[in-house]
């Protein structure tokens, strides 16, 4: 198994490199089959790990390639261990964040289910843009002020008595059917 490789093949016949060879793709093969996220660094702490104790090794081969495998379970292990104390790393998503609330423009919309669109003639002029422009055309205060050529704070006060006019509208419409 641990075989000498020869001189004419150009490598080394220093007996580490030979278990290096040999165990290396095994050892990577161990990780890796248990969930290590990098096994082949992990391969290399034990690989150094065995160089260190290379000249004390007592059984030849099997001892070899028995230490290798301890050295590498004590290192799974460490691993996993690891990972039972980090937090557990979750990618957000705003849309299933159950503390997200809806906008103004978004309940205007959505409890009115699409009435709100046919009542918006019957807002004035300003609103009835202003709304538009930031709920249906997804504008932003800043891009909304610009294309009205307004301030930022006349085109909050426009889209707040538009969309509480929206509001009154659409409860008068409930309670007349």
């Amino acid at each position: 198994m641990l075989s000498e490789p020869s001189a004419r093949d150009g490598a080394s016949t220093d007996p580490f490199s030979a278990a290096y060879r040999e165990l290396s793709p095994r050892v990577l093969g161990y990780l890796r089959s248990h969930g290590v996220d990098d096994p082949e660094a992990v391969t290399d702490d034990v690989l150094l790990a065995l160089y260190r104790r290379f000249a004390s090794i007592d059984g030849g081969e099997d001892g070899v390639r028995t230490l290798t495998f301890s050295i590498a379970h004590a290192r799974l292990v460490d691993f996993h261990r690891a990972q039972a104390r980090r937090p557990r790393h979750i990618r957000f998503d705003a849309d299933e964040d159950p503390r997200r609330s809806v906008s103004a423009e978004d309940a205007a919309i959505d409890v009115a289910g699409g009435r709100a669109t046919a009542l918006l003639p019957r807002l004035g002029d300003d609103q009835r843009q202003v709304i538009s422009l930031r709920v249906i055309g997804g504008l932003s205060l800043e891009e909304t002020a610009q294309v009205m050529d307004r301030s930022v704070g006349s085109i909050k006060q426009l889209q707040r008595r538009g969309l509480e006019c929206l509001r009154s509208l659409i409860a008068r419409e409930a309670i007349d059917v």
